[in-house]
């Protein structure tokens, strides 16, 4: 593994040493996780949709989303 050295603003240090902190994991450990994910979505960003689509597969269970959808809009156009 290679050694870098990184500059963050202070909010965003501050903000991943609490993170850290949180998981009860090394800042480094977070930072290596962040940049793979990101190189595995730029890399594959298919896959990440088809993984998103797969999670959240089947969560609408109101009855037909189409008709939800036209009756909301409806109500904006009324109180437009």
């Amino acid at each position: 593994m290679v050694r870098t050295i990184i500059s963050l603003p202070e909010s965003d240090k501050r903000w991943l040493d609490e993170e850290a902190a949180r998981q009860h994991r090394s800042m480094t450990e977070i930072v290596r996780e962040a940049v793979a994910a990101m190189r595995r979505a730029q890399e594959n960003p298919e896959e990440d949709f088809d993984a998103l689509l797969a999670q959240t597969a089947g969560l609408w269970s109101a009855g037909d989303g189409l008709i939800w959808q036209q009756d909301l809009r409806k109500e904006w156009e009324a109180n437009a």
